[in-house]
Order: C-alpha cells, then structure tokens, then sequence
C-alpha cells in the first residue's frame, strides 16, 4: 500500500493563497464589466466586441490557479513510499547500560554526571556504522528501553528520554542491569557482543561481579566507564520544574553523599577481558572503546528492509508548467473572430 507524505508540510499552508487569487479574479471580471457598462448597455457593448470570450477568459484564470495549487504542492516536496531496499552491514552488537539513579545528578562533572554520560553516548551513536545499538537504564531495576537496533536516529531519540525520573524503583542495581543485558543478547552466540557500563558503581547488593562472570559465559566483553569523584559529594534534589530544592538526606536528616567505586568497575570489566575508564573532560573514552570495538571480528547483521520515502515533486512542477503553457496560449477570442479579420 503506498503512503503518501509530505517532507514540508507546512509549505501546503500557501494553498490558502487559492482563496485570494479567486477573490482578485472576480474583483477583475467585476471591476472590467463596470468598466463596460459605463459605455451604454453591456449587451451592446459586448456586441462591438466581437469574438471576445468570458468563458475563455474565465478558464484561463482557472488555469492560473491550478498551476500556483500545482507549485505549491511541489514546494511542500510529496514522498509515496513505494519503495522497499535491503539493508546488509557488518558489525557487533552494542549495548550501553546507563545509570539512572539520583546520584547520577551529583554535579561533579558538570552539568552533571547524567547529562555527561548522556552527551559522550551521543557522540558514540554518531559514530557507529553497522553496528547495532541497544540501550538499557537502570536504577533499582533494570528495563530495556531501546532493542538492538540500525536505527541510530531511534536509538538517539531513546537515549534524549532517558532520566532519573524514568525507573521508579531508587537504588543502583549494576547485577540487574548486566542481567538485562544477557537477556538482550542473541542467546546461540558466543562473540560479536559488547556491553558498555555507565555509571559511578555504587551498588546496592546486586552481585556485579558474579553477573560479569557470567557476562563472560556468554562471550560479553564488558567496558566500564566510571563517572564522578571518589570523594563524596551531595546529590542535588530538584523539583518538576528544575528548581533545587536542596540535597538529599538520610532517614535521621544527614545528607547523602555519593562516591565513585572504581573497585568495582575494575573488577566487572577485567572479569569480562574488558576495560575500565575514567570518564574525562576530554571524552576520550568511547573513542578509544569504539577503536577495540572496530578490531572485533564482526558479523554480517540481520538484514533491515525500510521504506525508502521517494521525492514526487516533479510531477507537479511539470503539471503546473503546463497549466500554464495552457493558458499562455489559450485566446482569448475565438476563432470564428480570427478567422472574419483574415478575410475581410
């Protein structure tokens, strides 16, 4: 079935415009026919204009008008999608695990942890190609918010949603999150996966390390990024307009401070013969994972069809030149007129 779309569809907004042009025309056919009565009765005065003809005249207003219709459909660019291609590629399957927990908020890299990672992970979407993109969020809970997928611009739009007030559940459950990852993983193979682990690794009672052995079982390379200080900072509470409202507290009122356990990150990606970074102002790291990355034996992927939206706007051009080629070239006598002046 084909679809037909426009890839400006503000542009059909000029078609307004049709409404002026037939309000102009009957103020011109109107003001020439007072014009006409001014020199006696209109019957006789039409009579001294012989082969003169309204009809025609009419249609070639009306012609006018369909070729600015016919113009303004064309700017508007229509698209049918009619055509289907085969996409082919060779690459690895990537996830990236990011920490949504508040203290993902703590601004010891600014704008804040969550903001950083967020960015750098951007920046890595832009620079795949072939490769398949998931990406998973995970706070008390683990949930996988975009499948392994081609689709970079899908993947980037999963990633710009991704925040702290996504996941319900509070804590920072890292064995969760590399369990979703297993999970998301093809099962029947052994290689081409690699799991990329964002987040300041405060776990809270998950196993991390266990669930990296795992990982390990499945033939999942982990890369671990740390974000933040290990020294303690504060966690910035805001409210649903993004105005602080102060820092977050313990039960007994103490604020909570949040600190980067480097410890465990080492341990998950040396567990898994991956690699642990500290995320830097430079935003070197996913540079140099995505270079590990391109060494990897690759896979051919699943084949994606797509439809491929093809550009319509020819036709109207053409019909709207027409229209006027038409019209430029229809009389506005008839001939019966012409043919009486040639022989007289």
């Amino acid at each position: 079935m084909e679809v037909l779309k426009f890839k400006y569809p503000l542009l059909l907004h000029g078609l307004w415009g049709v409404f002026l042009l037939v309000l102009f025309f009957v103020y011109v056919f109107r003001h020439k026919e007072a014009l006409l009565r001014r020199f006696g009765q209109i019957e006789l005065v039409r009579k001294m204009m012989p082969g003169y003809s309204r009809v025609r005249a009419i249609w070639k207003s009306g012609l006018f008008i369909l070729a600015y219709v016919f113009f303004v459909i064309a700017a508007a660019n229509p698209q049918l999608g009619t055509h289907l291609e085969e996409v082919k590629r060779k690459g690895v399957d990537i996830i990236v695990a990011l920490d949504l927990s508040l203290s993902m908020q703590a601004e010891d890299i600014a704008p804040n942890r969550l903001q950083k990672a967020k960015h750098e992970v951007s920046k890595l979407i832009d620079l795949l190609d072939g490769d398949r993109i998931g990406l998973i969020g995970f706070a008390g809970l683990a949930h996988t918010h975009s499948p392994l997928t081609l689709d970079y611009g899908a993947a980037k739009l999963f990633l710009r949603m991704m925040d702290t007030n996504l996941i319900p559940q509070k804590g920072t459950a890292i064995g969760h999150a590399i369990d979703e990852a297993i999970q998301a993983f093809e099962k029947t193979e052994r290689k081409y996966k690699v799991l990329i682990l964002i987040t300041d690794g405060e776990d809270h009672g998950t196993k991390p390390i266990e669930m990296a052995e795992k990982a390990a079982e499945e033939g999942i390379k982990i890369h671990t990024i740390g974000l933040g200080s290990p020294k303690g900072v504060p966690i910035p509470i805001y409210d649903k307009y993004g105005n602080q409202t102060g820092f977050k507290k313990d039960r007994q009122g103490n604020v909570v401070t949040t600190k980067l356990d480097q410890n465990t990150l080492q341990k998950i990606a040396f567990v898994t013969d991956g690699k642990y970074y500290l995320s830097s102002s430079g935003e070197t790291e996913l540079g140099k994972i995505l270079e590990q990355i391109n060494a990897m034996e690759q896979k051919e992927l699943s084949a994606k069809k797509f439809t491929q939206y093809e550009d319509r706007y020819q036709i109207f051009i053409i019909l709207g030149l027409l229209a006027l080629i038409i019209e430029w070239f229809l009389p506005i006598r008839t001939r019966k007129y012409k043919d009486e002046m040639v022989y007289s």
